[in-house]
């Protein structure tokens, strides 16, 4: 492999036009970097370079990247040293089979990403040494392409190799990140963070997708709450009995978390209004699968997942 101390990010590619990825696109891009956004969409990145991306609320920003593109394949041709994965987790397999064509040893692909077990999927056909995850602190929606409402960043970000090979490189790619604005931090608990955040996410996230509340209604309707109370403790159980480190005061910090959020969409209940499939199988879909390992019932997280699939379905 390349000698890791040659490696100098220049150059980064971002996989989905989302507001997730619209955001990272463009402060790598603010931050002097050459940026290729990616999404079979031309609709939503058409703006991003020629009027540029907006960014409201927590963050302020109108930055144009360097480039477009309407395939990941196309990608080849502008050799990015970084590659970030900001689509819904349920597209990943052909998105890290079409980097696998023009894959070349010392690149780097960032799962930035929601959900339990994204790196491991992404490392099935890339390898685990190239594969560095991350956990995303901060709340978005797309207002319309290429411009976004933040509604809270709380960095810092994290990042963590698969392979410790690649420890060098993540360190860099934080280093990226953070002279870009978005301040990142290299960890060596990312499966916990990544834990620790997915619980949040398979509290609220098919609540609102069923209900269609906000994150605030649904913190705030003492019914609804029961159902999200119950997820939370489920999922808690379920992290404890795979001996995932959560910290012993989880369980208040994540109400507490949660209930700060605000009148604001997740994702999920964004998909189903727009009508496009979920991430519930990485996310609900992951806890009832790790709690069958450990023997442990998961009945809310069961009847969320059959719930969403359910208005799926319809789509």
């Amino acid at each position: 492999m390349k000698d890791q101390q040659e490696f100098n990010p220049q150059s980064f590619a971002v996989v989905g036009a989302g507001p997730v990825g619209c955001i990272v696109a463009a402060f790598l891009a603010k931050g002097g970097y050459d940026v290729t956004l990616c999404d079979v969409v031309p609709e939503l990145i058409e703006p991003a370079r020629n009027r540029g991306i907006i960014i409201e609320g927590a963050e302020h920003l109108s930055q144009v990247v360097s480039r477009t593109c309407t395939s990941v394949d196309e990608l080849a041709n502008y050799h990015p040293d970084v590659v970030f994965i900001t689509v819904k987790a349920n597209a990943l397999s052909l998105i890290a089979s079409a980097i696998e064509d023009f894959y070349k040893d010392g690149m780097y692909v960032v799962s930035w990403q929601n959900g339990i077990d994204t790196e491991k999927e992404i490392a099935n056909t890339l390898g685990s040494r190239p594969v560095i995850r991350a956990v995303v602190n901060y709340g978005c929606s797309l207002l319309e392409p290429a411009q976004v409402h933040m509604p809270f960043h709380h960095f810092p970000h994290f990042i963590q190799e698969c392979d410790p090979e690649s420890r060098h490189a993540a360190g860099l790619i934080a280093e990226a990140l953070t002279k870009s604005g978005l301040v990142s931090r290299h960890t060596d608990q990312i499966v916990s963070m990544v834990w620790r955040k997915s619980i949040m996410n398979a509290a609220m996230n098919p609540v609102c997708a069923v209900t269609g509340l906000t994150m605030a209604q649904a913190m705030n309707d003492p019914i609804v709450f029961q159902v999200v109370d119950a997820l939370v403790k489920e999922c808690i159980e379920v992290a404890r009995g795979n001996e995932i480190s959560l910290g012993w005061d989880y369980y208040s910090e994540a109400v507490t978390y949660m209930g700060d959020a605000g009148d604001h969409k997740p994702s999920m209940l964004v998909d189903i209004e727009n009508r496009r499939r979920t991430e519930i199988d990485y996310i609900n879909g992951k806890f009832v699968e790790y709690g069958d390992r450990a023997g442990i019932k998961t009945p809310y997280n069961i009847s969320l997942r059959s719930l969403v699939k359910g208005l799926e379905s319809r789509l």
